[in-house]
């Protein structure tokens, strides 16, 4: 069963996904023990797969650490909090959580794109 630990115990996304806000960033952080890694990523990708077909999904890109890191980085984008909050709120996708290996920790977190002049193009 996937462990969830806040990125920011402040605002954890349990309150996050109260927001009404359009578009988000969801980044969730994962943690697995090595040999877990195959399970792990079994399970994303059944998660990832079934998050495709939900309204408001937009898309979804995995990352791992590099020099044999056990951390994974998941960037996924979403039209708006209330899309993502129907699909992380649904019993199909709370019941995957215990496909992943017991050793998973994720911390996922919502983001906003910001305006950075000369850097970075916001909304």
């Amino acid at each position: 069963m996937l462990q969830l630990k806040p990125l920011d115990p402040v605002v954890p996304i349990f309150q996050q996904i109260q927001a009404e806000q359009s578009p988000v960033i969801l980044v969730n952080l994962f943690t697995v023990a090595e040999g877990d890694i195959p399970a792990l990523l079994k399970a994303w990708e059944a998660d990832a797969n079934w998050m495709k077909k939900q309204p408001g999904y937009i898309s979804t890109q995995l990352h791992r650490g590099i020099a044999g890191s056990t951390v994974f980085l998941n960037y996924a984008i979403w039209e708006s909090v209330a899309h993502f909050r129907a699909a992380f709120n649904h019993p199909d996708f709370k019941s995957a959580l215990a496909h992943y290996p017991s050793s998973a920790v994720a911390s996922p977190h919502l983001f906003e794109r910001l305006t950075v002049p000369n850097l970075c193009v916001g909304p």
